[in-house]
């Protein structure tokens, strides 16, 4: 468990790096030294991929045959019961995490009053220390495992955030505060479901045949969990009377509920999920079959 967490979380640390080099760019020369640095890491990207070597082709199959073999490798994770309850608390999981991703520049802005820099240091902050408590829970998936490290990450997540909803104008400093200390669980949010992934694919016997199906399953659930946190989040903050911009004090309350509340209802949630669907389930099984 803790390999597969450390595979996972040397996968993820370099995209934090570049996520907090954008930051900084952007808040030390603004918007064209992020673009050019973007440019030229892109550039470096296609070089290192048509300079990687290449796996020799296989023996081609008939079209009819390969399409069904293609469609029975893309519904065999789905037709275990054991990835479907790691989906439902990863999505879960991550809903939660998107709806602040969706509503922090509206709160920042609006909420705190905060300014184009400050923003940018919030982000940094978050990030960074998504990267520097890697190493952290790598030790804690040591001595209590994945699933109860992970449950854990969600209970500090929803412990630092949930007294964000009570932030008013000016309380840049206690944001920054809340930032970092959330941004810790950041860290387990990204190497440990990878993690338990890579440990269901193994077990599932799929190694080297059929993991690109799991693994594009969950990408499919990232992609969604943001398009769900903004098509929900977005349309209930317009029908509770936010718009972007507005001072008036209720909209802004509802704001802060939005942005902080239904997310910490969401981690829990998925915490529930996390304890009854693998937590328990994994102890009541290791008992039956001692």
């Amino acid at each position: 468990s803790v390999q597969r967490s450390r595979i996972v979380a040397w996968r993820e640390g370099p995209g934090l790096v570049g996520v907090v080099a954008a930051s900084g760019l952007s808040v030390v020369g603004g918007a064209r030294p992020m673009l050019v640095a973007f440019a030229a890491a892109l550039a470096l990207g296609w070089l290192l991929l048509w300079r990687a070597p290449r796996p020799h082709p296989a023996a081609q199959a008939p079209a009819h045959a390969a399409g069904a073999a293609l469609w029975r490798s893309l519904a065999q994770p789905l037709a275990q019961a054991d990835f479907r309850r790691l989906l439902a608390v990863f999505m879960s999981n991550g809903i939660a995490s998107a709806v602040p991703a969706a509503l922090m520049l509206f709160f920042a802005q609006d909420r705190l009053q905060a300014t184009q820099p400050q923003i940018a240091l919030f982000l940094v902050l978050y990030f960074v220390s998504g990267a520097l408590s890697m190493p952290v829970w790598l030790r804690v998936v040591g001595r209590v495992g994945l699933e109860r490290a992970l449950l854990a990450s969600m209970l500090l997540a929803v412990a630092c955030f949930g007294w964000t909803a009570g932030l008013g104008s000016g309380q840049v400093a206690a944001f920054a505060v809340i930032c970092a200390l959330s941004g810790m669980a950041l860290g387990a949010d990204l190497a440990l479901p990878g993690a338990l992934l890579a440990r269901l694919v193994e077990r599932q016997g799929a190694q080297g045949n059929g993991e690109g199906a799991y693994l594009g399953w969950f990408n499919l659930g990232a992609k969604l969990n943001l398009a769900l946190a903004a098509g929900a989040a977005l349309p209930l903050l317009q029908w509770a009377g936010y718009t972007p911009g507005t001072q008036d004090e209720q909209a802004l309350r509802h704001l802060a509920w939005a942005y902080a509340l239904l997310p910490c209802a969401l981690k829990l949630l998925a915490a529930a999920l996390l304890l009854r669907l693998l937590i328990h389930r994994s102890t009541t099984t290791a008992g039956v079959n001692p």
